[in-house]
């Protein structure tokens, strides 16, 4: 017995050996990722649940799930870049908590709220556009659009950006590192937050007089705030506007592809509602890795560890042999989630098997995709000078969206479903 139980501890010391040479040096980050990560599924679960209990809504507003995708990713695109803004302030020892508009913190909120507001905007408009593009129709008309966009979207932003605060605050405290957190939890965060204040906006569509003038006052709101933030003397507001607008615009655009893609498989995703559940998890794990990744990486830009080339050097192989080995349970997690909730509250699911395998096999090639985009993506923005916590996030969670709707779509057709 005795050398039973010798073996088994040599095993497990060999296995663990084995486990951390493979994690690199960095174990409490990949503690602290999977624990984000786990917290964000979790969360994104609720959000998936309300999007399978509102299929009549989705119905009643032909073209409101083309602006789901968006308006989600346009909050964890603003916030989870203020996040990353944040966390190379704690790095480098700049940064103070403070609303004030002479410091760093007091000019990247006000950045976000007013970023918000003008993209909402935009995201409004430019789902009109797409879906008479696109030939979607029946669609809402486009107030209807801009209430549910932007009512929507700021409900939503001041809960994201509270735990954005919240979460900045405690890496100084506890030590967290926020490159680790933000990404995961401000999208988990985004995703149970985003879609409930998009439907308590719709109860505002279509009433005569009331949509049109809240439409138009919200539109003039949104512009006002997007000229002021271009306008100002403030250098960080003004920087953080300057190089935002473009990033985040393209990144609506990117969102509203993927929601086209969804929109026309509307019958599909009602059919098996544990698909719906699993829809903003999926797209949520896949921006949150990476998120993490490229967080990292533009941190580790700043402070010179790695220097930008073509080919990854040593530190940001290990940050991205990181993000594959948490990859495929992360992908299998929020499809056993997405199967439990359908379950427990009786929505139609194609079986527990079929759903991990449709969320591993699309993960895994969304996760290519992480890596590529997360890694050049942050890389390019140093090469031009672009600040890459600003730019990185936001090309990584749009490009994900939009190859993400492809890839669960491609894993759906190859599992059967």
């Amino acid at each position: 017995m005795s050398f039973l139980r010798t073996l088994v501890a040599r095993l497990r010391a060999l296995t663990l050996d084995r486990l951390r040479a493979l994690l690199g040096p960095d174990e409490t980050g990949v503690r602290q990722s999977l624990a984000a990560l786990v917290l964000s599924s979790i969360a994104m679960i609720v959000g998936g649940l309300t999007l399978a209990a509102s299929t009549d809504t989705l119905e009643e507003l032909p073209g409101l799930l083309l602006l789901v995708p968006a308006a989600i990713a346009l909050r964890g695109n603003v916030f989870g870049s203020l996040g990353s803004r944040l966390g190379t302030a704690i790095t480098m020892g700049t940064f103070t908590l403070s609303p004030r508009l002479d410091t760093i913190s007091g000019q990247n909120i006000v950045g976000s709220i007013g970023l918000s507001l003008g993209l909402s905007v935009l995201a409004a408009f430019l789902a009109k556009l797409v879906a008479i593009v696109f030939s979607i129709s029946p669609t809402m008309g486009l107030d209807d659009f801009i209430v549910v966009s932007v009512v929507g979207g700021v409900l939503a932003s001041v809960v994201v950006l509270a735990i954005t605060l919240v979460l900045a605050a405690g890496s100084v405290k506890y030590g967290w590192n926020l490159d680790n957190v933000t990404a995961p939890l401000v999208t988990g965060v985004g995703d149970v937050v985003t879609l409930p204040a998009l439907l308590l906006a719709s109860l505002l569509t279509r009433r005569a007089g009331i949509t049109t003038t809240l439409a138009v006052a919200v539109t003039i709101i949104g512009l006002i705030a997007s000229v002021a933030m271009l306008r100002t003397a403030l250098p960080e507001l003004r920087r953080i506007a300057i190089e935002s607008f473009p990033v985040l615009s393209v990144a609506v655009i990117l969102d509203l592809v993927a929601g086209i893609t969804v929109e026309k498989r509307l019958d599909q995703f009602s059919e098996h509602e544990a698909l719906l559940i699993l829809l903003p998890c999926y797209f949520g794990a896949a921006g949150s890795l990476g998120g993490i990744l490229s967080s990292r990486l533009s941190t580790k830009f700043h402070l010179g560890v790695i220097s930008p080339g073509p080919w990854p050097a040593r530190a940001a192989r290990g940050d991205i042999r990181t993000i594959f080995l948490l990859s495929i349970p992360v992908f299998a997690m929020t499809a056993f989630f997405a199967q439990v909730a359908a379950s427990a509250f009786g929505f139609s699911s194609p079986g527990v098997f079929e759903l991990i395998s449709v969320a591993v096999v699309g993960g895994l090639f969304a996760t290519l995709f992480v890596v590529a985009v997360s890694y050049y993506g942050t890389l390019a923005a140093v090469r031009l000078g672009f600040d890459p916590d600003t730019y990185g996030i936001p090309i990584v969670t749009s490009t994900l969206d939009f190859v993400g709707a492809f890839t669960l779509i491609l894993a759906i057709v190859v599992v059967g479903i």
